[in-house]
């Protein structure tokens, strides 16, 4: 009786823990008019991330094929981050917000920084709608779909690692680092 226990034990936990395994990622059917970079930014992946689980090397993808979607962030982590884009880049372009995103992320990546969304966001004096309290308001649809695009975008752009808008900025120290691009009011350097 107590082998059977035993076994049963075994048996439910590597079966619950296959379940887990399963959550952790989704399978997704290739529709005609699907590409890595539509997929990267409905399920809120990189493409890298993408090519990686699905050891692929190009970007070529068949229709029925079926490809694994690993998840690449919490959905609270997705709302910290698409409440800072609102925050920091309220009534700049589309293309800022994207980019503030990406800073944040690239972050993450970089040895420099703390290795998640959540700590980078809060490290002291990094941004300031954290100290504001502003960071608390509802992310608007723009930031949503912004955090959407530079999660698959993640890994292939310039590197920027900080942001700031000269013309209220009362630090400019940022200026020392390597301007990668400017986009609306914001100046963006690594």
């Amino acid at each position: 009786m107590r082998k059977l226990m035993i076994t049963l034990t075994i048996a439910a936990s590597l079966f619950f823990a296959g379940d887990k395994a399963t959550e952790a990622s989704s399978v997704h059917t290739v529709q005609s008019g699907d590409t890595l970079w539509l997929l990267g930014n409905k399920y809120g992946v990189s493409v890298l991330d993408l090519k990686n689980a699905n050891s692929k090397t190009g970007d070529t993808i068949f229709v029925g094929e079926q490809l694994i979607i690993p998840n690449s962030i919490t959905q609270y982590e997705k709302r910290l981050l698409a409440q800072l884009v609102t925050a920091e880049a309220k009534g700049e372009p589309y293309a800022g917000q994207v980019a503030v995103a990406t800073v944040i992320l690239n972050r993450v990546d970089s040895e420099q920084f703390p290795n998640t969304i959540h700590d980078v966001i809060h490290e002291t004096r990094q941004f300031t709608p954290v100290t504001t309290g502003s960071i608390n308001q509802t992310a608007t649809a723009s930031a949503i779909k912004a955090v959407d695009e530079a999660l698959a975008f993640r890994g292939q752009g310039s590197g920027s690692l900080f942001f700031y808008n000269p013309a209220i900025a009362t630090n400019h120290w940022i200026a020392t680092r390597d301007h990668t691009i400017t986009i609306g009011n914001h100046v963006f350097a690594k």
